[in-house]
C-alpha cells in the first residue's frame, strides 16, 4: 500500500479522527515489547529499525553498517523477517538459489553483501546464524519485535519527512509513539540532504532525546552515462520520489515516472508495459536496486540499476557505541 498524503501533512479532521484507534495500536504495540520473552544471543544484536511505517533507508543503513563491522573483524551476518517472501525459515539466503518471491527483496539484496537469514522467529534465526559462525548479528527491522534482546538500537529515520503527523497508524506513520520509541532507543540516524536535515532539526529535534547521526544516500559512480539520457524510471520502494529525484539530480531526462507500491511484485504484464512503454519514448529504463532483484531473468537486461550507498557525515556516536561492544578500533 501507499501512504495516505494526510500522514504526512499537519494533523486534520481525517488523522483527529482516527487518533482512537492509533492509540489502541499504540498500546497493543507496548503490550507485546513488555510482554516479550527477549531472547540473549550468544553473539551480539545490533537492531537497525524505524519508528515509521514504510522506507526510511534500513537497507543501505545495513550495508553500511555490516561495512564497518567488517572493518573491524567483525563476521556479522544479518537476520529478516523476510518480508513478502514465502519461506519462513530460519533459512541462508543464497543468491542464484532464491528469488524475491522466496525470501522477499531486501534479503535478496543484502545477501549480496554479507551472510543473510530469513526467519519469521528472529531468535530462531539468530541461533542459526550463530551456529553458522556469526560474531555478531544485524537485525534488519524488529525494534517492534520482541524476540531478542538488542545490545544496540539504531532507529532510522527519512530526515525530510521525520515522523509525519506525529500520530500511530491509521491516523499517521507510525508504528509507535516517537517518545516510546525513543525511550528504547540508542541512536538516532536521519537520512537525507542538507536541507531536510535542517527541517527535520527544526520541526523534531525536540524530540530526540538519543545521540543523533546524519547520513545521505548517493549513486555509486558506475560511470552509466544518465546525463542527458531519455529515462523511464519506475521504483517500488518506500518514497519513489527520492529515487526520481536523484535521476534528475543525476542530469537524467525523465520522461516518464512510474511509483508502485513497496515491494510491488513486477509481473510479465506490469513489465511488459513498462518496456513497451519506453519504446515508443525512445527511453531507457531504469530502477532501484531493490526493484532489480524482483526482476525475473528475461527483463534483467532491458533494465538498468542504480545502485546508491549510505554516506555517514559523521561517525563518532556510532564508533564509540561499537568500541563498547567490540572493542576499541585498531
Amino acid at each position: 500500500m501507499r501512504a495516505p498524503g494526510f500522514w504526512h501533512q499537519p494533523p486534520g479532521l481525517i488523522s483527529t479522527l482516527l487518533a482512537p484507534l492509533g492509540a489502541l495500536y499504540a498500546q497493543g504495540t507496548a503490550r507485546r515489547l513488555a510482554n516479550g520473552a527477549r531472547t540473549r544471543a550468544r553473539v551480539t544484536v545490533i537492531c537497525v529499525g524505524n519508528i515509521n511505517a514504510g522506507g526510511t533507508g534500513k537497507t543501505p543503513t545495513v550495508i553500511a553498517l555490516a561495512e564497518l563491522l567488517r572493518n573491524r573483524g567483525v563476521k556479522a551476518h544479518v537476520v529478516s523477517r523476510g518480508y513478502g517472501g514465502e519461506i519462513t525459515g530460519p533459512t541462508r539466503v543464497v543468491e542464484g538459489q532464491h528469488t524475491a518471491d522466496d525470501v522477499g527483496d531486501e534479503p535478496l539484496l543484502l545477501a549480496a553483501f554479507l551472510p543473510t537469514w530469513v526467519a519469521q522467529d528472529r531468535a530462531e534465526g539468530a541461533r542459526a546464524a550463530v551456529a553458522d559462525g556469526a560474531d555478531a548479528i544485524i537485525l534488519d527491522d524488529g525494534f517492534q519485535n520482541p524476540a531478542l534482546h538488542h545490545d544496540l538500537s539504531l532507529v532510522v529515520v527519512d530526515a525530510w519527512r521525520g515522523f509525519g503527523n506525529g500520530k500511530v497508524i491509521p491516523a499517521g506513520p507510525l508504528r509507535e509513539p516517537v517518545a516510546a520509541g525513543m525511550a528504547r532507543a540508542d541512536l538516532l540516524l536521519s537520512i537525507g540532504s542538507d536541507t531536510a536535515q535542517a527541517r527535520f532539526a527544526h520541526q523534531w529535534g525536540k524530540a530526540v532525546s538519543v545521540p543523533r547521526l546524519t547520513g545521505a544516500l548517493e549513486p555509486l559512480p558506475t560511470g552509466l552515462p544518465l546525463a542527458g539520457m531519455p529515462v523511464l524510471a519506475f521504483a517500488g520502494i518506500g518514497h519513489p520520489e527520492k529515487f526520481f529525484t536523484t535521476l534528475r539530480e543525476m542530469g537524467a531526462d525523465l520522461l516518464a515516472t512510474h511509483a508502485l507500491a513497496d515491494h510491488q511484485p513486477l509481473s510479465d504484464t506490469l513489465m511488459a508495459r513498462l518496456i513497451r512503454e519506453a519504446d515508443m519514448r525512445g527511453a531507457q529504463v531504469v530502477t532501484t536496486e531493490k526493484d532489480a532483484v524482483r526482476l525475473k531473468p528475461e527483463f534483467r537486461a532491458r533494465v538498468m540499476t542504480l545502485p546508491v550507498r549510505l554516506r555517514l557525515n559523521e561517525k563518532g556516536p556510532l564508533d564509540a557505541a561499537l568500541d563498547q561492544l567490540f572493542g576499541t578500533a585498531a
